[in-house]
């Protein structure tokens, strides 16, 4: 990744800008989730939580908590703990819609999958939705088409998970 952008963990003052990336990002497919639920899952895992910061600006985030394999937050209700579990779900991810296309989420995945390893999971999970299980396969996540997820994902979500390492 270039000088331009930076990974770090999501701050409290990151917050404005992640409300409004997800809100841009999902709110027309009735997928936003809004503070309070976003709020709620950085709470169980703020180590696990990152913004992608560009020129000192927040253009992307990516949320990750430890979460039971096979389940997945319902996006219609916050966190109301943390769990103890070797599995990191990846919650959300959003990129600015002028970054999107330039290889900017494979860096935060990896990020992602290397704090994964140095952290001790065995595997990532996530939910995809609006058709991304395709690109997600060639990643080498795994579909999980028999779980069944919370309707606040909308009918095309598939649940995908892949060992860590």
């Amino acid at each position: 990744m270039s000088g331009e952008f930076l990974i770090r963990q999501l701050a409290d003052r990151d917050w404005e800008a992640v409300v409004a990336l997800e809100h841009d990002a999902y709110a027309a497919d009735g997928l936003s989730e809004g503070r309070e639920a976003l709020q709620s899952r950085v709470r169980c895992s703020p180590q696990t939580c990152y913004v992608l910061e560009q020129h000192g600006t927040v253009r992307g985030y990516l949320l990750s908590l430890p979460y039971p394999p096979l389940r997945c937050p319902d996006l219609a209700v916050a966190e109301d703990g943390a769990f103890d579990s070797d599995n990191l779900h990846l919650h959300d991810l959003v990129l600015a819609e002028d970054l999107r296309g330039r290889e900017l989420a494979s860096v935060f995945m990896d990020h992602v999958s290397a704090q994964a390893v140095e952290r001790g999971f065995a595997q990532i999970s996530m939910v995809a939705v609006r058709g991304s299980d395709i690109l997600l396969r060639f990643l080498g996540y795994r579909a999980h088409r028999e779980v069944a997820l919370p309707a606040s994902y909308g009918r095309r979500a598939v649940y995908m998970s892949k060992p860590v390492g």
